[in-house]
């Protein structure tokens, strides 16, 4: 059973996952209205062969708004350029929210340094909550 901590944190996640999947739908239309690119709005998908350099494996804080692009052609399809989740994640997204909110965390990111900015190779969906949340950094491992 919830307690009434986790009651309101799981509602808190039902919103911004709603207005986090809205934003996206509404993204679409404008760009399908105004005839925009709608590949702009996809995520960036990096090759990950052309990437495979030696990391530090450096933990360190990063800001949200560096992270470009995936290595995961499926993650692609998730989420868009802004992180925003298809409406089918939402089970997922939440219990990323809960462990956030609730939990100890879920720990760093792992990411991969393309030039100025970083392609995530794991925590697409920690870093979709961190978004929906507000936040401007995040922890991660880049390698």
């Amino acid at each position: 059973m919830y307690s009434a901590h986790q009651a309101l944190a799981r509602m808190e996640g039902e919103k911004k996952f709603g207005q986090a999947a809205r934003s996206r739908r509404r993204a679409s239309l404008t760009r399908t209205l105004f005839r925009r690119c709608a590949e702009c709005a996809h995520l960036l998908v990096h090759d990950q062969p052309a990437l495979a350099r030696p990391g530090t494996g450096a933990v360190r804080e990063i800001p949200l708004e560096a992270i470009s692009g995936t290595l995961e052609p499926s993650r692609a399809r998730e989420f868009d350029a802004e992180f925003r989740p298809v409406p089918r994640m939402r089970n997922r997204w939440l219990r990323v929210w809960m462990a956030e909110q609730t939990g100890p965390g879920l720990g760093p990111i792992e990411v991969v340094q393309v030039g100025e900015t970083f392609a995530i190779r794991d925590g697409h969906h920690r870093v979709s909550v961190a978004r929906a949340r507000g936040a401007a950094t995040i922890i991660a491992v880049i390698s």
